[in-house]
């Protein structure tokens, strides 16, 4: 989650929709609160479309964890058939495989308590928008019912207020959008890349001779 967000709609959720109505001295201020109104609604609307997309991500996620780890239990078996077989070069194969989703799991793991952690978070976010839509509202109606009685609204600060509250929905919305773009740390060169690429290999080959003599001793016990 990037920073700033949650201040964002600490902002948004913190603004008072009386202070609007008090404050409004224009000639439209219903339709002012109003367009309030439909801001956040938009802004529902775009954080639902988030959950939307993480909530895929995480299912795409769980999916491929549960297909590796069945991979990795196959490859196990086939391991063992090779080991028997005295076929080193299949064995070693299958190993350098196990490896890979070894490798890779972590990495999955992750994304799906990052997504479980977003999901609960936007989640929060919709309740608390849905929140002041409903404040908002309350306070409409009754600057509604006020404007029955009353021909004129109240002192000058009414614009700026306005702007004010209009601004802090639009920031909100913006930093929505913004959510899960996470922009990746530039790539580091070497002019010796390809010898640590070689040693990188020889030392996977190490490790694949390491585990297949493991299970050749332990098959023969």
């Amino acid at each position: 989650m990037t920073e700033g967000l949650l201040t964002r709609i600490g902002r948004l959720i913190s603004a008072s929709a009386n202070t609007l109505v008090d404050s409004l001295e224009n000639a439209a201020p219903e339709m002012v609160m109003e367009e309030a109104v439909r801001e956040i609604d938009q802004a529902i609307t775009d954080v639902r479309a988030q959950l939307g997309k993480t909530e895929a991500a995480r299912y795409m996620s769980t999916k491929t964890l549960n297909t590796e780890n069945t991979r990795h239990a196959e490859l196990q078996a086939q391991i063992e058939i090779a080991v028997k077989e005295k076929r080193d070069d299949l064995a070693e194969a299958a190993i350098s495989r196990q490896m890979d989703i070894e490798a890779m799991i972590p990495v999955i793991e992750k994304s799906i308590a990052d997504s479980d952690a977003e999901i609960t978070e936007l989640n929060s976010y919709i309740q608390a928008l849905q929140a002041k839509k409903r404040e908002m509202e309350e306070s409409l109606t009754t600057f509604r019912k006020a404007a029955a009685h009353h021909s004129q609204g109240g002192d000058g600060a009414a614009a700026a207020t306005s702007r004010d509250v209009a601004g802090d929905v639009d920031k909100a919305t913006a930093a929505f959008n913004r959510v899960m773009n996470k922009a990746g740390a530039p790539g580091i060169t070497h002019s010796d890349d390809g010898k640590l690429a070689e040693l990188e290999q020889l030392a996977r080959s190490n490790r694949i001779q390491e585990r297949l003599a493991r299970m050749k001793t332990e098959a023969d016990n």
